[in-house]
């Protein structure tokens, strides 16, 4: 039997869906919230979660791929995330390529997919391994005691930083920048911080996007070579970037790009902290462990949690019928423990063979174009972290955001092992 789709927040009366909409659920324990994911993994189909308009809440691994895969049924337009951005604001900043569907998706795609050219992978990657070593440097001179500032949020952003080729005297500017624009997304907020907190983080955007935009429009005149000049001289069909395109690119970058890398580096060290065996067993052999033991951290913690879908055309997804004008969500942090997929999902297993996970997304056009530099970075700075004289464990729990949206760490405590 199947469901019409309800809508305009009406759904089909009180069931497990109203759990993810209740006022909090997102400030809970994360044991907590898997378990309410694992019960709606359990339902027969996508279940209604009655928030606002209310959406199909997609658990299941099967169901998050089998939309991702089909972006002429689940659109990402207007927007991927809760609560999608409003017409003036994307008038204003432009759209962000994971808003962004059909040809005019594909031709931004191809642009920046053509600016990556295999000497700039390259100079990445040396790059990736050269500033681990010396933030892990600076960590055994310094011996400071807070994970996330110290360590995990200064790889991501140095890389990009140099491999966009951002100037010095800009850097700091922007790591402030980035932090203010997304602090409080996907974070319940009481009424006055809602009204006062959008204004901040949206100055702090337009400041970081004119601060690229200035670049970019001296690259166009003086190129290096550095991806905001591949990006604002590229020619794919005759186009490059525009300064609003450039600047929505490099927002999505560094927003994306250095918060979901900061955020799986600091819960990779927790996870190695918490399972001393996993951690011996990397050790052992790192080169032949490593790569398996960052997808299982990527899987485990699930940067970010959901993205948002606008179904265009009618479909049939786990026995609901899903229509035109419904919103449906994708829950990665579900979906990446799907008893059904991983045996023993809550384990972590860095020798877990396959690992299908969905950390990158669901597949389709808009798999993540950074996975294989997130990647390269992980593995380059917990070969660092771990390898060294001195070790590091992670002290207590991660102060967790409570987002929504994303698995944010505010911050770690963490310390030496060895004096």
């Amino acid at each position: 039997m199947t469901l019409p789709a309800q809508r305009h927040g009406t759904g089909p009366g009180p069931g497990p869906g109203r759990e993810l909409a209740e006022p909090g659920f997102w400030q809970q324990p994360p044991a907590h919230r898997l378990a309410a994911f694992a019960r709606l993994r359990a339902a027969e189909g996508p279940v209604f979660v009655p928030e606002g308009a209310g959406h199909w809440a997609l658990v299941r691994h099967a169901h998050v791929q089998e939309a991702s895969r089909l972006p002429k049924v689940f659109a990402s337009a207007p927007g991927v995330t809760t609560p999608e951005p409003a017409r003036w604001v994307r008038a204003l900043f432009g759209d962000s390529m994971v808003n962004l569907d059909g040809p005019d998706h594909a031709q931004l795609r191809k642009i920046v997919q053509r600016a990556f050219t295999p000497r700039l992978l390259a100079a990445a990657e040396a790059d990736i391994h050269a500033v681990a070593a010396r933030i892990v440097d600076d960590v055994l001179a310094d011996r400071p005691d807070e994970f996330v500032s110290a360590v995990a949020s200064r790889l991501p952003l140095e890389v990009i930083c140099n491999m966009m080729g951002i100037p010095e005297r800009f850097r700091a500017e922007i790591a402030d920048r980035v932090n203010h624009a997304s602090e409080h997304i996907g974070v319940e907020r009481g009424l006055a911080s809602r009204l006062r907190m959008p204004g901040r983080g949206l100055r702090a955007l337009a400041r970081m996007q004119r601060m690229v935009a200035g670049i970019g429009r001296e690259r166009r005149r003086n190129p290096t070579d550095d991806l905001i000049s591949a990006l604002v001289r590229a020619n794919v069909d005759g186009q490059a970037l525009g300064a609003r395109q450039l600047g929505a690119f490099f927002s999505l970058l560094m927003v994306a790009g250095v918060e979901t890398t900061r955020n799986a580096i600091t819960h990779g060290l927790t996870l190695l902290t918490d399972h001393p065996d996993q951690r011996d067993l990397l050790l052992s052999d790192f080169e032949a462990y490593a790569d398996g033991a960052v997808d299982e951290m990527i899987r485990h913690s699930t940067p970010i949690i959901q993205f948002r879908r606008t179904v265009v055309a009618e479909h049939t997804l786990g026995g609901r019928v899903l229509r035109p004008g419904d919103k449906v969500v994708l829950y990665y942090a579900s979906a990446n423990r799907d008893e059904s997929v991983f045996p023993d999902p809550d384990a972590f297993v860095i020798t877990r063979s396959p690992n299908p996970h969905l950390g990158f997304g669901g597949g389709g056009p808009h798999f993540c174009l950074g996975a294989h530099l997130a990647r390269v970075e992980m593995k380059a700075l917990f070969r660092e972290l771990l390898t060294r004289p001195v070790g590091l464990r992670a002290v207590g729990l991660p102060d967790l955001a409570g987002s929504n949206f994303d698995n944010r760490v505010r911050s770690l405590r963490f310390a030496f092992e060895r004096p």
